[in-house]
């Protein structure tokens, strides 16, 4: 079971999921799933607006809706490959070869208080490049 759970976040500094953020592509075409509103200011946290497909919804229900897009990509074809409590990293193979990735990211205002009212995050964006292409190897020292 791919569960996010959004209390992890709280163990993230914000420049820590910042540089997260600032690591992703460009926003990628999905549906606002039912408990979700669109927000395309990404909650004004972490420069992802115009970078991310943002949506909000309590952060008691965030969790659900986090699972819910999961099982939204998997049918399309996305393969988790990996990530953490509050960040799925998924792939799909090209037909030419290599690989496309997409990043889920659940996260909300540190700021603030948590409860299960205050708003809640979901990101999703590309990442850049192909993301099943062999490292390069390092220099002989």
């Amino acid at each position: 079971m791919k569960t996010m759970m959004i209390t992890a976040v709280l163990a993230l500094a914000p420049a820590a999921a910042m540089a997260q953020a600032t690591g992703i592509g460009q926003p990628i075409e999905a549906p606002v799933l039912p408990g979700a509103v669109l927000d395309a200011a990404c909650g004004n946290l972490y420069d992802m607006a115009g970078k991310a497909f943002c949506v909000t919804a309590p952060l008691a229900s965030i969790g659900a809706l986090a699972d819910a897009y999961v099982a939204h990509f998997e049918s399309q074809g996305w393969i988790a490959a990996g990530g953490d409590d509050n960040r799925v990293v998924f792939i799909k193979r090209k037909d030419a070869g290599g690989c496309d990735g997409m990043q889920l990211q659940a996260f909300y205002d540190p700021n603030r208080p948590a409860g299960p009212e205050v708003p809640g995050y979901i990101a999703m964006a590309t990442v850049p490049g192909d993301v099943c292409a062999a490292a390069a190897a390092a220099p002989a020292q």
